[in-house]
């Protein structure tokens, strides 16, 4: 039953979809050939490549070793996808760079590769217990635009393999609160892409900018800022000498990093506002939760829905100061239902920590909504 819901499921968003992004190329009717050497490369001009390896981004891709010219990268929140580990990297064509921009995405040079491989610890409470690679994503910065592709790990770890149609995928894992858990995982097809990647009509990366990516990482030489180190490296221009001076979003789960209120919103912003924004899809709700949103009611305070529905539970606001349990923004945070949940594309699972999170944002909230 689990699996027959997770293919309808499937089924229903793939019918949804519509394709934003630019056109990829078809995959060669038989495996790429790369180029002498052992340097990562990227043919935009040839089909795609039926296995993830020919790119050559990985020294070793089970491991998620990344091939020299490749760099790992984090963010400071993360979107949540049904607990699954992520591992992010960055291409740039040789001698290229990206432009920074206080707001909004960088500028990347065509050609550029974001890499992202998704996975599952066999234990969320022991990273060393191992993990079970299910699909690396690809966003390529095409002659015409960006557009993705999706590799799917096969059964051996050994190498993943072009995925256009999407698909499902069992997999289980410990939790941290030491039980086992399971889901049918959905991969989804590389339309769908387009579902989270376009702002304005225009595809663009989502986590690569300032207030993501302004944070430490321990690179193999030492932990250094991302900023300080992209510009060091020749691969970022225009950048702050100093990071401070650049945006950086809090981390959702750390209280070292901003207030209840700054963390929530920063859980928002990654989650929520690649639709929830005046150039995202679902810019027609009139509701915009991105952090750098400074009016109360774009964000949701006291602000009716745009069309009454399942998807309102009966609430009249989005966020009722005070009274999460009355905020159609709870609601659909810790519904499953498909046409009620948020964020909707493939979530199956309530994340129970940032929902805390959001309660105690909107239960600390003075105010009222209406007349007194």
């Amino acid at each position: 039953m689990r699996r027959a819901a997770a293919l309808a499921l499937a089924a229903a968003l793939a019918a949804g979809c519509g394709d934003d992004l630019a056109g990829g190329p078809d995959a060669g009717p038989e495996d790429c050939a790369p180029p002498p050497g052992d340097a990562p490369q990227f043919d935009l001009a040839g089909p795609a490549c039926r296995s993830l390896s020919s790119y050559r981004f990985f020294a070793d891709g089970p491991a998620q070793v990344p091939a020299e010219g490749v760099v790992p990268y984090e963010v400071n929140s993360a979107l949540f996808s049904d607990h699954a580990s992520k591992h992010r990297f960055l291409w740039l064509p040789p001698g290229a760079s990206m432009r920074y921009q206080a707001e909004g995405a960088f500028e990347l040079p065509v050609g550029s590769v974001l890499i992202k491989t998704f996975g599952y610890l066999a234990d969320l409470r022991d990273p060393s217990a191992g993990e079970r690679l299910v699909e690396t994503r690809l966003l390529v910065h095409g002659e015409d635009g960006w557009y993705g592709l999706v590799y799917l790990w096969d059964e051996a770890q050994a190498d993943a393999h072009l995925q256009v149609a999407g698909a499902v995928v069992p997999v289980e894992w410990i939790h941290k609160d030491g039980e086992p858990r399971a889901l049918d995982y959905l991969v989804p097809n590389t339309n769908q892409c387009a579902q989270c990647h376009v702002s304005d009509q225009v595809a663009e990366p989502i986590g690569v900018r300032a207030r993501h990516i302004n944070r430490d990482f321990a690179y193999p030489d030492g932990v250094d800022n991302q900023l300080a180190y992209l510009t060091r490296a020749g691969l970022l221009t225009g950048a702050p000498a100093d990071p401070d001076q650049a945006p950086r979003a809090a981390v959702w789960d750390d209280p070292t990093t901003g207030t209840v209120a700054e963390r929530a919103r920063a859980w928002l912003d990654i989650n929520c506002a690649h639709c929830h924004s005046p150039g995202g899809p679902a810019r027609t709700s009139g509701l915009d939760l991105r952090a750098s949103q400074e009016e109360p009611a774009r964000y949701g305070v006291c602000k009716p829905p745009v069309a009454a529905g399942g998807g309102s539970g009966g609430r009249q606001y989005g966020i009722v100061p005070g009274a999460p349990d009355e905020s159609i923004l709870v609601y659909r945070l810790e519904s499953v239902e498909p046409d009620v949940r948020m964020p909707e594309l493939l979530r199956q699972t309530v994340h129970e920590e940032s929902l805390a999170l959001v309660r105690e944002w909107i239960a600390a909230m003075e105010g009222s909504c209406g007349a007194e």
